[in-house]
């Protein structure tokens, strides 16, 4: 294990992908625990990937009271069947909701008019901690660089996906070509999730260490979003030896 300093944020390269996902849900278990005990409940949003599965299973083995934590999810395909395995509301019931028993769970819907109603959710219950993963075009959520605003005076908006991004999908079998991947989807924004006062960010694997490059030594830009995690007061990355590769 080697940690170390990126401006502000807290890097720590694990020696394999399972010891990367185990170490960032004890250490996150640990924080969760720690707020309860402080103000008797905690607030914590959830990225839906296969990249997170190692941090999810770490998250459902942990001894944290899950009655006394509230969820949230970071994004929704547009116009995909909230029962579709690849909608990531489904994809966390299955793989972290339906597993525990969460206080309340607010899952968000599948239409461009439901993001008023979710960052009203998100207004009246403000983040603790905040569980992230990197795109390889470096996005956070599904604010890809197109469209990531570092000053977005929206929550929740709908947005156009990229091609890498879309690719992205195709490439870790959610579907089984690019043409069944949605357009448009439904994100919560760069402010929203830095408004967390924790974020636990896990990044496995050789197709996203050209973002981890990007957002460890290039400059802070919309144009790698993830880099913005560089100016968070408490934010702290996991990498395993592929995602590290290029530093």
């Amino acid at each position: 294990m080697k940690r170390y300093p990126v401006d502000k944020l807290q890097v720590t390269s694990l020696e394999n992908r399972q010891q990367m996902g185990a170490v960032a849900a004890q250490e996150a278990a640990e924080v969760l625990r720690n707020i309860i005990a402080q103000k008797g409940h905690a607030v914590a949003m959830f990225a839906a990937a296969y990249s997170q599965s190692e941090v999810l299973s770490g998250l459902v083995a942990s001894d944290v009271d899950w009655t006394k934590v509230t969820a949230f999810h970071m994004d929704n395909y547009i116009g995909l069947p909230l029962d579709a395995p690849q909608q990531f509301s489904s994809f966390l019931n299955e793989y972290l909701f339906g597993k525990l028993s969460f206080g309340q769970v607010y899952l968000m819907g599948n239409t461009e008019d439901d993001a008023p109603r979710y960052a009203a959710l998100l207004r009246d219950h403000p983040l603790d901690v905040c569980f992230l993963g990197v795109g390889e075009n470096g996005h956070l959520a599904f604010n890809d660089p197109h469209v990531a605003d570092f000053n977005d005076p929206l929550l929740v908006k709908k947005v156009e996906l990229d091609e890498v991004c879309r690719n992205q999908q195709v490439r870790d079998k959610c579907f089984a070509t690019l043409e069944d991947v949605p357009h448009y989807a439904l994100t919560v924004t760069i402010p929203a999730l830095l408004s967390a006062g924790e974020i636990f960010c896990a990044v496995p694997a050789l197709p996203k260490a050209d973002a981890v490059r990007a957002m460890l030594t290039g400059p802070v830009s919309e144009s790698c979003p993830a880099s913005i995690l560089r100016r968070h007061p408490s934010a702290r990355l996991y990498l395993d030896p592929d995602s590290s590769s290029k530093l």
